[in-house]
C-alpha cells in the first residue's frame, strides 16, 4: 500500500475572490451610509430632489470619473444598461440626460465638497495609518508638517463657459491646492475661475497653517506682505526668488562654494515697497540643481536661518510631489470633458474627481497595492460591474516591471487529494 494509505483525502482549494457585491458597490460602500443624506439636508439638496436622489447623484458622478465618461449620454446610457446592478448600490437609480444636467446645474456643489472632507476624516478615523509615510523618509526627516502649495489650470470651452473666461478666446478653471507632503493628501482645496492670480489667493490657501509647520510654494505665490505674516505666525516657508527682486546682502554665511551650494546669504530687500512689506532679514540660497540630467543654478528664498543650505534646496525639490499629484488626477480622472457648462457643474465634477482619487488611494492602502495609481485606476475600471472582492484582487496581483504578476499563496502548493508532508 502507498504511504498515503489510510489517510482521508482532503481537497484544498485556492480561496475565491468572488463577492456578493459589484466592484462599484464596494467602492461606494467606503462612504458611510448616513453621510450623503445628512449633507444633502445641510446643503439644501434634499429639498431639490424628487426622482433623482442625492445618493444616486453622487454614485453617478463617481461612475463618470471611474469610467472616464465623455458626455451626459455616455453616463446615462451606461447606467441605464446596468440599472439592475446599479440598484444594488444602496438603491441608486440611473438618471435621464435632463435629470443629470439639471442636477449638476442647480444642486449646490457644496454637497460634493463637504462629502470629500467628511469622507477623508472618516477614512482616517477607520484606518489611522492611512496616508502616513507616503512622502518617504524625506518628509519624516523634518519634525513638522510640510505643506506644498500650488495651482493647476483646467482648460474649458470658451464659447460655452462665459463665467470662466480669462482671455479673449480661452476659458479655464483653476484649482488651488495645499497638500500634506507626508500623506500626499489634500489639506485645502479652492476651485474657481482662472481669472484670479495666485498671489491674491495665497493668504486664503495658507490661512490655517499652524505655528512650526513648513510651507513650500513657487514664485507665483510670492507676496512679501503674506510672507511676513507667515513669519510672524511662526511658519517656516521656502520659495523661489523673483527675477526682478532687489536686495542687498547683509551677511555671507559661507565664504566660498561648498559642494552644490554656491551661495548662502542673509539679505534685506532694498525696494521701498517690498522692504515696507517685509522689513526683516531673509535667507537666499544659490544651489546647483539637476534638471533633465543637467545641472543649473537656482535661487531659493526662506525665512529659516537654522537649516542647512542643502535642506533648503531639498525642501524645494520636494515641491515636485504636488506636480505628480496633478499629473495623476489629470491622466486618470475625467477633467478634460465636462458634463455641464455652468460653474456649479464644473465644481461638481472637480470635487467628484478628488473624491474618486481619495477612495482609490484608500483601496491602495488597504490592499498593499505596489503599482502606480494609473494602473490601479485601470484595474478598477475594468472590473467595475464584476462581483469580485476588489481588495483581494489587488492583494493577489502586484506589478513586476510593466506587467501584472500573481503573488504566490501557500495554498497553491497543495494538490487535491494530498497534504503537505513535513520535511526532514
Amino acid at each position: 500500500m502507498g504511504e498515503n494509505a489510510g489517510v482521508k483525502n482532503k481537497t484544498h482549494t485556492i480561496p475565491s475572490d468572488r463577492s456578493q457585491f459589484s466592484v462599484l458597490r464596494q467602492i461606494c460602500n467606503l462612504i458611510p451610509n448616513h453621510l450623503v443624506p445628512t449633507l444633502a439636508r445641510q446643503t439644501g439638496v434634499q429639498a431639490m430632489s424628487r426622482t433623482f436622489s442625492p445618493h444616486s447623484h453622487v454614485v453617478t458622478m463617481l461612475f463618470a470619473q471611474l469610467t472616464h465618461a465623455v458626455s451626459l449620454n455616455d453616463v446615462c446610457d451606461s447606467l441605464q444598461l446596468h440599472s439592475g446592478p446599479l440598484s444594488a448600490v444602496r438603491g441608486a437609480t440611473p438618471p435621464s440626460r435632463n435629470n443629470l444636467s439639471h442636477s449638476n446645474r442647480v444642486r449646490p456643489a457644496a454637497l460634493a465638497e463637504k462629502l470629500f472632507w467628511s469622507t477623508l476624516e472618516h477614512l482616517r478615523t477607520q484606518s489611522p495609518g492611512f496616508g502616513k509615510g507616503c512622502g518617504g523618509r524625506f518628509a519624516r526627516r523634518f519634525k513638522a508638517t510640510i505643506n506644498v502649495v500650488d495651482s493647476t489650470t483646467i482648460a474649458l470651452v470658451a464659447n460655452c463657459m462665459d463665467w470662466a473666461k480669462h482671455r479673449r478666446r480661452k476659458a479655464a478653471a483653476k484649482c488651488h491646492l495645499r497638500m500634506d507632503l507626508a500623506t500626499m493628501l489634500p489639506r485645502f482645496v479652492l476651485v474657481e475661475s482662472a481669472k484670479g492670480s495666485d498671489t491674491t489667493r495665497a493668504p486664503q490657501v495658507c490661512a490655517d497653517v499652524k505655528d512650526g509647520e513648513i510651507v513650500l510654494f513657487d514664485r507665483a505665490y510670492v507676496d512679501f506682505a503674506h510672507l511676513h505674516e507667515l513669519t510672524q505666525r511662526g511658519v517656516n516657508w521656502v520659495t523661489r526668488t523673483k527675477t526682478n527682486m532687489k536686495f542687498r546682502v547683509a551677511k555671507k554665511r559661507i565664504a566660498k562654494p561648498k559642494g552644490n551650494i554656491l551661495r548662502d546669504d542673509e539679505i534685506v530687500l532694498s525696494h521701498a515697497g517690498s522692504k515696507a512689506a517685509y522689513p526683516q532679514r531673509m535667507r537666499r540660497v544659490l544651489a546647483l540643481v539637476r534638471i533633465d540630467e543637467e545641472e543649473c543654478a537656482m535661487e531659493f528664498l526662506t525665512n529659516n536661518l537654522d537649516w542647512a543650505a542643502s535642506s533648503v534646496a531639498d525642501l524645494y525639490r520636494a515641491r515636485w510631489q504636488i506636480e505628480v499629484f496633478f499629473k495623476q488626477i489629470k491622466q486618470t480622472l475625467q477633467l478634460a470633458d465636462f458634463l455641464g457648462n455652468s460653474e456649479n457643474a464644473v465644481q461638481w465634477q472637480l470635487w467628484s474627481a478628488l473624491l474618486t482619487y481619495l477612495l482609490l488611494r484608500y483601496l491602495s492602502f488597504c490592499s498593499g497595492w505596489s503599482g502606480s495609481f494609473i494602473r490601479l485606476w485601470a484595474v478598477v475600471r475594468s472590473l467595475l460591474w464584476n462581483k469580485r472582492d476588489l481588495r483581494r484582487v489587488l492583494e493577489r496581483y502586484g506589478t513586476a516591471g510593466a506587467r501584472l504578476r500573481c503573488i504566490a499563496q501557500p495554498e497553491t502548493l497543495w494538490l487535491p487529494g494530498l497534504r503537505p508532508r513535513a520535511m526532514g
